[in-house]
């Protein structure tokens, strides 16, 4: 394929974190994850060279883009395409419940910059406390192309040995289940960026990590990790906590660990101990 040679004639913008992919290797693993009775909604299709294998291997294929240029040049190789069908708009404005009907699911692939990664994940999937969420209502998994250190945090928890574990570890995981797939070098992007990426599956279960969650869940979480280098105990009194000591008391817990080595489930434990102090 002509993938890189493809990509050079274009004139690739960087507020848009343009960086194409030109490795068939990787598209080729990209599409293993995509069956022939697939929907299959893409972000970013860029200058279609996923795209353009989607429509033969799907059932049907619906992409967004932003970029007129990119637009204008799926339309002239993809338009006559009678199961793709092109939106122009942003993602973030974009609500998948207006364009499938209520119970269809659908299998997400998307290559986006690093920047617009958590806005785009929450969007898809819902804060921790959106039990009811029209996005992630339609979603079956989602087949993502990220950065590599973005991507081991998506996937990160609490035994991590880094310090990947964080707010994003949770929005992904609280509905779903995540993995990388397999690394990405930076070679196999056109223009090259300064780092590597991965591809992630991250499923959804249909069902939260934490059924009946407590109101302060989110709370703490954050409040936890906007200070990393504070203890559970200081991190929440500085959030404006109250009842901090009394409530890790009850639980048994170590007011010197950090939240970074908390579980989902000593979060919500956590949180509802709060509550009870915070009556």
């Amino acid at each position: 394929m002509d993938y890189f040679f493809r990509a050079k004639k274009f004139r690739a913008k960087k507020r848009l974190g343009q960086n194409f992919l030109v490795d068939e290797k990787v598209i080729d693993d990209i599409l293993s994850c995509v069956n022939n009775n697939d929907s299959v909604f893409e972000i970013g299709p860029g200058l279609g060279f996923v795209t353009e294998r989607l429509v033969d291997l799907a059932h049907d294929v619906v992409a967004v883009e932003i970029d007129k240029d990119a637009i204008e040049i799926l339309n002239k190789n993809l338009g006559d395409k009678q199961n793709f069908k092109l939106i122009e708009n942003d993602i973030l404005k974009v609500n998948l419940d207006e364009i499938y009907p209520k119970d269809k699911k659908i299998k997400i692939v998307a290559n986006i910059p690093y920047y617009i990664t958590s806005p785009i994940l929450v969007h898809l999937l819902g804060e921790i406390d959106d039990f009811n969420n029209k996005n992630r209502n339609h979603i079956d998994e989602i087949i993502l192309m990220v950065q590599l250190e973005v991507a081991k945090r998506i996937c990160a928890n609490e035994n991590s040995q880094n310090k990947e574990y964080g707010m994003l570890s949770i929005l992904s995981q609280f509905f779903c289940d995540t993995e990388i797939i397999r690394h990405v070098s930076k070679r196999s992007f056109y223009p090259s960026p300064k780092v590597d990426s991965a591809i992630v599956r991250i499923k959804n279960n249909g069902m939260p990590k934490i059924e009946n969650p407590s109101p302060l869940l989110k709370r703490t979480i954050k409040a936890a990790f906007n200070t990393r280098r504070k203890n559970i105990k200081n991190s929440l009194l500085s959030a404006g906590m109250l009842n901090v000591q009394e409530a890790l008391e009850k639980i048994g817990m170590d007011s010197n660990v950090r939240g970074e080595k908390l579980s989902i489930h000593d979060f919500n434990k956590l949180a509802c101990a709060l509550e009870e102090f915070n009556k």
